[in-house]
């Protein structure tokens, strides 16, 4: 009997940790300078876009600097504590950041129904201002964030992206306000975007919690890896078969792999490792067992 632990995908997971933290670490602070800047901006224009914006934005700095700290953290080897090593913590801070972001949504609700139920004036100029500096400044911690493929990365990028949508909406409602009388537009908008937003939080928590839970990876086929196993030379059958991810990208399987009697193990390990990190394997542990051996975790054994 013989185990293989494929340590392969540690290079690129750790320095993909790294690339993630100091995007997250951008856009954290860029989201508190302009935090700030939006509040006053809001009080003085008397916009609710804008208002409700800035105290969501305050919410946002919080949960990126968990996220922040939580990226780095997941960047740690494994130990006693945590074997695998901390690479899940990175899911905690997207769960924070959906969690924030569906309280904000909800909070921006109520705030656009009563604009809508009583209108106020906003101050067209003043919101056409603040909405080009938005758009340029959470445009560009997004265009940073959209080189990430992590969920914690993908979450923060949503974060700004309402950011992005929001100003659109702001920048759309002042241009329309200068030459219209139409203050509902303002709370009108908002309600859009955050409806968006909202269905796009409902996909990141669903993902979320499919990691936390240790579904199947979705980047990995469960049939193409039966087929990889059981094609290769020198492998009569396969159970206990198990996939998983620790953050929704590195890729974890166990498997027992019956096998020929006098079969070169050792070379068969390297050719199964190599096949199964062409299908985004990164972590399989394989447990070889010979014709006439008995195993407590096959069924047909019980």
């Amino acid at each position: 009997m013989a185990h293989q632990h494929d340590h392969s995908g540690h290079t690129h997971s750790h320095s993909h940790t790294n690339n993630a933290g100091e995007n997250i670490k951008v856009a954290f602070f860029l989201n508190f300078f302009f935090c700030i800047i939006e509040l006053v901006g809001g009080i003085l224009t008397n916009s609710v876009a804008i208002m409700s914006d800035a105290l969501h934005d305050f919410g946002d700095s919080l949960s990126l600097g968990l996220a922040w700290y939580f990226q780095k953290l997941s960047g740690k080897k494994g130990d006693n504590r945590f074997s695998y090593g901390y690479k899940r913590f990175s899911l905690l801070g997207a769960l924070i950041n959906s969690v924030v972001l569906l309280v904000g949504s909800f909070f921006v609700i109520n705030m656009c129904i009563h604009r809508l139920i009583e209108p106020q004036e906003p101050n067209a100029k003043g919101m056409l201002i603040l909405a080009v500096f938005g758009i340029i400044v959470n445009g560009a911690a997004v265009l940073r964030l959209q080189k990430g493929s992590s969920l914690n990365e993908r979450t923060v990028s949503l974060h700004l992206l309402e950011d992005v949508l929001g100003w659109a909406a702001v920048l759309i409602a002042g241009i329309v306000m200068m030459f219209v009388d139409f203050p509902i537009l303002d709370p009108i908008l908002s309600l859009c975007i955050t409806a968006y937003i909202l269905s796009n939080i409902y996909k990141n928590l669903r993902d979320t919690m499919r990691v936390i839970l240790q579904g199947t990876p979705d980047n990995v086929n469960r049939e193409e890896v039966e087929d990889v196993i059981r094609s290769t030379p020198g492998v009569i059958d396969f159970h206990d078969l198990h996939l998983w991810t620790m953050d929704g990208e590195y890729a974890i399987m166990t498997v027992h792999i019956i096998v020929a009697n006098n079969i070169d193990t050792h070379k068969l390990k390297c050719d199964l490792r190599k096949k199964l990190l062409e299908k985004h394997i990164q972590h399989p542990t394989l447990e070889f067992e010979s014709e006439n051996e008995s195993c407590e975790f096959c069924e047909e054994c019980r």
